[in-house]
């Protein structure tokens, strides 16, 4: 018996809210790239690596806008779901969020499998600023988390040629312009879950391409991640960079136990060539989620937000207290800062599996780290074989290509725009009947550029409602420069995105150039903002406030606008001008988190303490607090750094700072640190 069905699943969430419409103009803040890997013995192995870590950098999230609307009010919600289902195992996806594998339930026993979040709460994790917490979640593309980690992906219902039914997901990612594709399956009786997976460079050169595979499970004292590996490469979120360690132990810490480990920390195991990759994470009875794949996914890690006030700080702050966590990840390279070249042309595939491990508990807690490793690949090799599972890949290209039966949900509208603009240009096909990008799938967001592409020109749009769909392929650029060039539709829209599209290929002038334009044209928010972004970057502060005040003062109730407007000037010390102008913001902009920090940062500069007391005192919950940021930390040590200054009449020095730490701890529920570093 193997069962597809869609239906709803009800749970308290957060309204994700609108899209910020403000292109995303800044570079994408990507992991420092190491000059040296310490530790690792093959000078060829090193290469490799640092190579990879220099490959694929990008200059920007653009196309892609930041999802910043959310808040952390929870309301009961229902989520459309796709749930596979066996004998033995059900499986639940959450359709309108990257298609995330929520749940994954041992019927035999009851057990989850996963660490399924009992709620949707967002938060600034992700290279779109929201992601949430739990399950597995599908990565393409760049460091930094999946476009679609918080968007809907195209749903489809395919039937095996046994009659097995086959959920498959697909988009258009639309940074590295290439189609990818999940399938997803339980055959009758499997114990279990099979996700095959199919990336395609359409392209005639390379395209960097990154995958990963992350998964979400219960964190307790007794729980074991095992892989088969004997050595790591350790990241550390403070001071630490890479380097490759010994495993499990690390300085006299074993680091399979993550609750032996203070601060967040990522390890990547180095699963040596030939070995088949696996990645388990087991209990004290030696049970827990374990998933294997095919060789090309090569990469296995283990991510902990480590026990320290900061980590534990980010658990409550993702799901409901009692609900922490640890990831292991699999990847297609050693290591999440790497890109791979993929040819063009090319397609890449494999297939992974994940179920229920049931392995000797002494055996796999034991200090013999050999014989633990040991005993999990056997207990693997009796749930699936490794010769079952290269086989079952095999047999899965019989129905990669299969023709949808059913459609459940549309993804986005980008892929049908590439499809129609490569059918104009007479360009080979990107999709395929398997993949299928139809009409219907267009909005609101594609309606500028699909005039563009078939009338010739740009139509224009109300300049009081925010622009969206912004694009930068270098195709579309051309079509736009030539339509604006012969004057057809040259308006302010059209210079607005051109703006935006020479800016994204490092022609700051042109980007100038074309937003002035704009303004003339119509004055609008849009156009000023983007100038103020300029003129910070080019260190014309003076220009950068005025531009960033004029807009604000268009539409003052744009939450984003006012946020970039703050930070802008707190950065530029104009502290006064940022303190007035928070009086001068709607009620519920200023209310929210980020617009009272800033508030509470710039009264810390000019010395209203009082004002910052009770911004303390009120209670700081910012929203979108960023992964790694001390900002809340900072601003309560600051204050008492300050205050007891003015008390005491005493320097700011490294014997007061340390007192204030001893004497004046940061309150848990505003230490998000993720290592001890101040």
């Amino acid at each position: 018996m193997s069962e597809l069905r869609v239906e709803s699943w009800t749970m308290p969430g957060a309204d994700l809210g609108p899209e910020n419409p403000l292109p995303p103009l800044g570079a994408h803040q990507e992991a420092h790239i190491p000059q040296e890997i310490p530790g690792i013995p093959h000078e060829l192995l090193q290469q490799e690596l640092l190579r990879n870590m220099a490959y694929g950098r990008v200059a920007g999230i653009l196309p892609y806008t930041m999802q910043d609307g959310y808040t952390r009010a929870l309301r009961l919600r229902s989520f459309r779901v796709a749930v596979l289902e066996n004998e033995i195992l059900r499986a639940t996806f959450l359709l309108e969020l990257g298609g995330r594998l929520r749940s994954l339930v041992h019927k035999p026993s009851g057990r989850e499998l996963l660490a399924a979040n009992p709620i949707f709460q967002p938060a600034n994790l992700a290279i779109r600023n929201a992601w949430f917490s739990g399950g597995v979640e599908w990565n393409i593309g760049l460091t930094g988390h999946c476009p679609f980690t918080c968007s809907p992906l195209f749903a489809v219902r395919v039937q095996g040629k046994d009659g097995t039914p086959i959920l498959r997901m697909y988009e258009w990612e639309r940074i590295r312009q290439v189609p990818f594709q999940v399938d997803v399956y339980l055959p009758a009786a499997s114990p279990v879950l099979l996700v095959r997976v199919r990336l395609a460079n359409p392209h005639r050169h390379p395209v960097p391409m990154y995958w990963w595979s992350n998964m979400a499970v219960p964190e307790s004292e007794d729980t074991r991640v095992l892989a088969p590996a004997t050595s790591a490469y350790s990241f550390g979120y403070g001071k630490g960079g890479l380097r490759m360690v010994p495993a499990p132990e690390v300085e006299g810490t074993d680091i399979s136990y993550t609750t032996h480990i203070d601060r967040a920390a990522d390890f990547f195991f180095h699963i040596p060539d030939g070995e088949q990759p696996w990645i388990a994470a087991l209990d004290a009875e030696g049970r827990g989620l374990v998933q294997v794949s095919t060789a090309r996914l090569q990469g296995r890690k283990l991510f902990l937000w480590g026990m320290g006030p900061g980590g534990r700080r980010w658990q409550r702050f993702l799901s409901l207290p009692g609900h922490p966590y640890l990831e292991i990840q699999a990847g297609l390279a050693r290591t999440q800062m790497e890109h791979l070249p993929m040819p063009p042309g090319a397609e890449w595939s494999w297939l992974e599996a994940y179920g229920l491990m049931d392995a000797d508990p002494r055996a796999v807690h034991s200090r013999d780290w050999q014989q633990a490793r040991q005993a999990a690949a056997s207990s693997l090799e009796r749930l699936i074989p490794g010769d079952l599972l290269d086989a079952e890949y095999q047999r899965g290209k019989a129905f990669a290509d299969r023709v949808p039966d059913e459609l459940y949900q549309r993804g986005s509208g980008w892929g049908t725009l590439e499809r129609l603009r490569r059918e104009a240009e007479k360009e080979p096909p990107f999709d395929s009947p398997a993949l299928p990008f139809d009409d219907d799938a267009l909005g609101a967001a594609q309606m500028p550029w699909l005039g563009l592409l078939q009338d010739g020109a740009m139509p224009t749009a109300d300049p009081g409602e925010a622009p969206t769909g912004y694009m930068v392929q270098a195709e579309w650029r051309t079509l736009l420069e030539r339509a604006v060039g012969a004057g057809r539709g040259a308006h302010w829209l059209s210079w607005l995105h051109l703006g935006v599209m020479r800016a994204y290929a490092g022609g700051r002038d042109g980007a100038r150039q074309a937003w002035e334009r704009s303004l003339q044209s119509c004055r609008t928010p849009w156009a000023l903002r983007n100038l103020a972004v300029l003129a910070r970057e080019d260190g014309r502060g003076d220009d950068a406030a005025s531009l960033y005040m004029a807009a604000l003062q268009m539409r003052p109730s744009l939450l984003p606008l006012a946020v970039e407007c703050g930070r802008a000037l707190t950065d530029l010390g104009c502290y006064a001008e940022w303190l007035e102008l928070v009086q001068q913001l709607p009620g519920a902009g200023r209310a929210r988190g980020r617009i009272r920090l800033l508030e509470g940062q710039a009264a810390l500069a000019v010395g209203d303490l009082h004002r910052v007391e009770r911004l303390l005192g009120e209670g700081l919950v910012i929203e979108d607090l960023r992964e790694g940021e001390r900002s809340l930390s900072h601003l309560w040590l600051e204050y008492h750094e300050q205050r007891l200054s003015i008390a005491e009449q005493a320097p700011i020095d490294d014997a007061l700072r340390a007192r204030v730490r001893r004497e004046f701890p940061v309150p848990d529920e505003i230490d998000f640190r993720m290592s001890d570093d101040v």
